[in-house]
């Protein structure tokens, strides 16, 4: 497995290198935005991107979009960054896991582990069910020729209800992908926010797909 490391302190890239490898990983490395553009560009995709939030002149969270409009590799934010507004925008713009600097190097090679064991997504270039639909790249949503103006967090459990149309999505598994493996709240939060999907969903003569499957979770219905 490959992680590639996104980090300008090169004291602790080289430390957490060496550590990684002693785990078992194959590990490179970049310093900057360029140098991750350049090797999205023209390499091999790694398993899983560490990326620290700040590096010098260059935004974490903007190279995060750019990762993330175009490939759905793991991607866990490693950071100084402990802000609840950080984590929530680091989560809420697509990293799978949000650790905390300084860390403990044994937790760094778990959470690495268990992120890499959930099944991997693809991103396709628009996703469609009936006349919904949703374009990872540019963050938009249509319902026929309406745009639907969704926060960042309806706009990922659609995203997660809609690449499981047809099926029922737990709660635990909408706050596992949605929010994060590690968030502490409870399944009500999951209910608030598709109610407030479901509202803007719902169009004269169109009522919301989301369907409640009691006791179980969601699901997004498809056309007959």
């Amino acid at each position: 497995m490959e992680v590639l490391i996104v980090d300008d302190d090169r004291g602790l890239v080289e430390f957490v290198t060496v550590t990684l490898r002693r785990a078992g990983f194959s590990v490179s490395r970049a310093h900057d935005a360029p140098a991750v553009h350049r090797r999205m560009q023209e390499a091999e995709e790694p398993d899983l991107i560490l990326l620290d939030i700040n590096l010098g002149a260059w935004n974490g969270f903007d190279i995060l979009k750019e990762i993330r409009s175009r490939s759905m590799v793991p991607v866990i934010l490693l950071t100084g960054r402990a802000s609840e507004e950080d984590k929530v925008a680091g989560l809420d713009g697509g990293a799978d896991d949000y650790i905390i600097k300084p860390f403990d190097y044994p937790e760094l090679a778990a959470r690495l582990r268990a992120t890499l064991r959930r099944p991997r997504t693809t991103l396709p270039t628009v996703l469609q069910v009936g006349d919904l639909r949703l374009d990872p790249a540019t963050h938009t949503v249509w319902r026929g020729a309406i745009v639907l103006p969704l926060t960042i967090r309806e706009f990922s459990l659609l995203r997660q209800l809609m690449l499981r149309a047809g099926t029922v999505v737990s709660r635990t598994e909408l706050l596992e992908h949605v929010w994060d493996a590690h968030y502490d709240g409870t399944s009500n939060v999951v209910d608030a926010h598709v109610a407030n999907l479901r509202r803007k969903l719902d169009l004269p003569g169109s009522p919301a797909p989301i369907e409640t499957v009691r006791g179980v979770g969601f699901r997004l219905a498809t056309p007959a």
